[in-house]
């Protein structure tokens, strides 16, 4: 057993970081300032986009980009089951209903043949979700969209720097959204980014993170004088500060890094676990390269004899952090007592009773990789039938 505790996920701060946050502490701007925009060219630079919008955070993302998509009362939104809640909540904050269409058994990602069935004249968008960090589907999700002028908002705080055909991520729908919480693959405390190629949609993004206020003389109905400005909308503060703009710079400049290591331990896992029989490692779609934010195993739970909590309870006495991702979304009380008590998507269910989320991120040394993987040896063998 490891001497200490061994979290799932972790942010990766240096003297970098430090010195951009103390920087802007420093400056005559803490909020609202060019940091912001600095930071939104160079990610949108990264991932090939025309546009991006820094935001509070990944569901105040999914939230304007919910909004800006024009969802309203009376439309339907399809989505996955296996998420966070937030990309099913930001539906419900704009008044929408989130329509779940089961998951693909071997990608764990939305299957867009469910997508299809789901689909009704109220549908009015699709959120594909990048569970783990592996691509959707998506130029399958994007003829759907067209067939159906469905807009596509993809939920890719999994994803930052992943790969589908050899796009990256967040160039390749009307909206892409992205979070920047510690365990994620940069991080700016809280924070979020929404990329688009569409001006119009950006116009809408900008309004909406800001009070659904501007000074643009070109937006507003009147100029009475410099001091002047309109509210058009209603709209939220979800605003970014410099000082997170500036960490999420320093941060940024070590994606690659951080990358790399994140797909070196996802390879030393599937390599250690391929020939272990009450195991799953995940399967990898040739379409894509994952950013691998999370690694899931899935028992084989006919191959043991206890089930899935007593093997989570003995890999965290092995103080290792392991979680799980997701509790399908429809199960929470919430929406059991808000009309989604007869939903069922068979193959979220069967992988959500599953799976293990194991720790992966850019700080882990090659001993608590080896860690991980003799642990779970150790679990799994002891309990094999």
């Amino acid at each position: 057993m490891r001497e200490n505790y061994l979290p799932y996920g972790k942010q990766w701060l240096d003297e970098d970081d430090i010195n951009a946050v103390v920087e802007v502490l420093k400056s005559d701007y803490l909020t609202t300032g060019p940091k912001i925009a600095e930071f939104e060219k160079a990610f949108a630079q990264y991932v090939n986009a025309k546009f991006a919008v820094a935001i509070s955070n990944g569901t105040a993302a999914l939230h304007a980009a919910c909004y800006a998509a024009g969802i309203q009362a009376g439309d339907e939104v399809i989505t996955t089951p296996i998420t966070f809640a937030a990309s099913a909540n930001a539906v419900l904050y704009c008044g929408g209903t989130p329509i779940f269409a089961d998951i693909d058994a071997a990608t764990y990602n939305i299957d867009p043949v469910e997508i299809r069935k789901k689909i009704t004249d109220r549908t009015k968008a699709i959120i594909p979700v990048h569970f783990t960090g592996q691509p959707c589907d998506m130029d399958e999700v994007g003829r759907i969209a067209k067939e159906y002028n469905l807009l596509v908002i993809e939920d890719a705080a999994h994803a930052v720097g992943a790969e589908y055909k050899d796009r990256l991520i967040g160039c390749i729908s009307d909206m892409t959204t992205f979070s920047f919480h510690p365990v994620k693959h940069i991080t700016t405390g809280e924070g979020g980014m929404i990329t688009t190629n569409n001006e119009a949609l950006y116009q809408k993004l900008l309004l909406f993170r800001s009070h659904g206020i501007t000074r643009d003389k070109n937006l507003m109905l009147d100029c009475q004088g410099p001091w002047y400005y309109e509210q058009l909308e209603l709209g939220y503060n979800y605003r970014m500060t410099d000082i997170q703009a500036a960490l999420g710079l320093s941060q940024l400049s070590k994606l690659d890094k951080f990358l790399q290591r994140r797909r070196e331990i996802a390879a030393t896992y599937t390599e250690a676990f391929k020939d272990m029989a009450a195991l799953i490692t995940p399967f990898q779609q040739d379409s894509g390269n994952s950013s691998w934010h999370l690694y899931v195993i899935q028992l084989g739970l006919e191959k043991l004899r206890c089930g899935r909590k007593e093997v989570f309870e003995e890999l965290l006495q092995e103080n290792i952090g392991v979680n799980v991702h997701y509790i399908p979304v429809y199960k929470h009380p919430y929406y059991q007592q808000n009309g989604y008590q007869d939903v069922q998507c068979g193959h979220s269910e069967r992988l959500y009773n599953r799976i293990i989320s194991l720790p992966i991120f850019p700080k882990m040394t090659d001993q608590d990789v080896q860690d991980v993987i003799e642990s779970v040896k150790k679990v799994l063998e002891r309990n094999e039938q």
